[in-house]
């Protein structure tokens, strides 16, 4: 079975959500790159399972990504649904799934451009009061962004007197590099957490992207600066085309009055800021994080993922402790960068408790259309 859905109707979707909003203000046209991209789902069925509910990833249509040729496959019925933040998903439902099974794939065209942030201090002042209402929930806790009094106090350590929100940001930005090294600098001393935690990269001084961004905002909400976190993949030069998956990468934005809302990726740019040994263990884990590979310290990649986004990325989804459509027996999902699946009313993860079972996969692979 297939479903067809236009670019234009997910744009129309998309703005209606306030994604172009999100993103819009504080972006000029850059580079841009063309990329055919699948994404491939496998869900294996347990045995007596009575309803299999899956909520798959999709690419999103927004102003600096454009999506065309988009068709989608799957072996049973299946819809796109919206969630509580505007993201759009494939949904699939199966009661008393008979096959041992469910396969759905997502292949599309995908045009991005590079994302060039309006930092410019000057133009940046406090939050007003409908400011602070329309974002109320940007500058809220989640589950794992926890506003502790400890990162409270850290924030006003941090930040001081300083009322501009770029250079607040900036403040929490350089402090992050300066206090917390990505995992893959030393994989085998420094591990991520599987959620994402604020209070994990805080107490450890490491973790992935979820975890180093997942601080950035905590400390910046705790300092009034309003933030989304950005869920996507990074299509990476040394993949292409490859039968691999792509993994995925999160970045936050923030929101500067009188700017917009302003991109940028503290976890990406920590690998250019100082100097780490590198040997034949973490190597390949350096160069795959980045957009472009790693030739060692660059300080104007630091300076440059300070309100930019380069143009080898696909947005899937946008916010934390999403609420889903229909809505989910679960709990709110802590992210979607990939899929969120039940299986008798009980979430179902990628893999078993013990680690050993793939219970569901995604793969994306791409080539670059030249």
């Amino acid at each position: 079975m297939q479903h067809r859905i236009t670019a234009a109707a997910l744009l129309a979707a998309c703005v209606a959500a306030g994604f172009a909003k999100a993103t819009g203000p504080a972006a000029r046209a850059g580079k841009s790159a063309t990329f055919s991209a699948k994404n491939e789902f496998k869900v294996t069925v347990p045995e007596g399972a009575k309803s299999v509910r899956a909520w798959f990833a999709m690419p999103q249509e927004l102003p600096e990504q454009k999506i065309t040729e988009l068709k989608i496959e799957c072996s049973v019925p299946h819809r796109i649904v919206k969630d509580d933040h505007g993201n759009s998903f494939v949904y699939v439902e199966a009661a008393a799934p008979a096959a041992k099974e469910i396969a759905l794939g997502e292949s599309f065209k995908i045009t991005r451009q590079e994302i060039v942030g309006a930092v410019d201090a000057a133009k940046a002042k406090p939050l007003g009061a409908d400011e602070k209402a329309k974002f109320a929930a940007d500058l809220a806790a989640n589950a794992n962004v926890q506003i502790t009094p400890e990162i409270v106090e850290l924030a006003k350590k941090i930040v001081g007197d300083e009322q501009n929100p770029v250079k607040a940001a900036r403040k929490i930005y350089d402090w992050v590099l300066d206090n917390v090294d990505y995992w893959v600098k030393d994989p085998a001393t420094k591990k991520a957490s599987p959620v994402g935690s604020a209070e994990y990269c805080l107490s450890t001084r490491t973790g992935n992207c979820t975890d180093f961004h997942s601080l950035w905002i905590a400390l910046a909400r705790a300092s009034g600066i309003p933030c989304r976190l950005v869920y996507g993949s990074i299509f990476k030069p040394e993949l292409a085309g490859q039968d691999k998956d792509q993994s995925y990468h999160c970045w936050p934005m923030f929101y500067a009055s009188g700017i917009g809302w302003i991109s940028h990726d503290v976890a990406v740019a920590d690998i250019f800021r100082g100097t780490f040994p590198l040997d034949d263990k973490n190597t390949p884990l350096v160069k795959l994080t980045t957009a472009s590979g790693y030739a060692g310290p660059d300080e104007k990649m630091v300076e440059y993922y300070f309100g930019n986004i380069d143009e080898r990325r696909v947005v899937w989804s946008i916010g934390r402790d999403l609420k889903l459509d229909p809505p989910q027996a679960g709990g709110p999902v802590n992210a979607l960068p990939k899929a969120y699946i039940e299986v008798d009313g009980k979430p179902y993860s990628e893999k078993s408790a013990d680690g050993k079972t793939v219970q569901w996969s995604r793969k994306l692979t791409y080539t670059e259309v030249k």
